[in-house]
């Protein structure tokens, strides 16, 4: 018998036990973070949880929801990246309809299908519309007290800056892709300076960009040249 055996004749062993397994872990859009801080991603708890967040966003929304869409998402819930955000609301952009709603549709639809889109879409709207309709008759009765033409004016001038904040955050997360900038101010040319009509801009720009990105990955080796050859 080992003399080093511990009491109750059992001698240690120099294999290791059976390794518990370890639970997979899921990844939101393929990131193991939040946006920069490296917490892990959350998600919403429920269809409640998601209709309250996005009826926050509508009841928050004056002159605008893109602005308090990121902050809810990105900052405060932490559902999404800000890249993540991002690429949602280009989809949301191109396709037909109000970009937040459509960004809605698809945060709700990732977690849970056509019911989260559903919960989703419904917080967006339904709340605001309650109280857009109320706001709307009480204007109707005060719209020429003057004091109230210069509190709509001043909560213009502040949905315009909250917008501007926005895109100079989104912005910022296209620091190493500032070449495909380009496509970024010619859309801003054609269509806040020219006055182009937007599906034009997009039917010419979007093809190019496109192209330009496939020749970008056929340059550095990536997925297009493998397509390629």
């Amino acid at each position: 018998m080992n003399p080093d055996a511990p009491p109750g004749g059992r001698e240690p062993s120099d294999r290791a036990g059976p390794v518990a397994p370890v639970a997979p872990v899921a990844v939101l859009g393929g990131t193991t973070g939040g946006p920069g801080d490296g917490r892990d991603p959350q998600r919403p708890t429920s269809l409640t949880d998601l209709f309250l967040a996005f009826s926050w966003m509508g009841l928050n929304g004056f002159g605008g929801v893109l602005p308090w869409a990121e902050r809810m998402l990105v900052e405060r819930r932490r559902w999404l990246t800000r890249e993540e955000f991002l690429e949602l609301l280009a989809f949301g952009q191109v396709m037909p309809g109000p970009n937040v709603c459509n960004v809605a549709l698809m945060v709700g639809d990732r977690w849970f299908g056509w019911r989260g889109a559903a919960a989703a879409l419904a917080g967006m709207l339904l709340p605001p519309a309650a109280v857009v309709m109320a706001i709307a008759i009480a204007h109707a009765q005060f719209a020429q007290i003057p004091w109230v033409q210069r509190a709509v004016s001043s909560m213009a001038a502040v949905a315009a800056g909250l917008l501007l904040a926005t895109a100079l955050k989104l912005a910022q997360t296209q620091a190493k892709r500032w070449r495909w900038l380009g496509f970024g101010a010619a859309a801003f040319i054609g269509v806040g300076v020219l006055r182009w009509p937007l599906p034009w801009v997009l039917a010419v720009l979007g093809p190019c960009a496109v192209g330009a990105a496939w020749v970008a990955g056929r340059r550095a080796g990536g997925p297009g040249s493998a397509r390629g050859r």
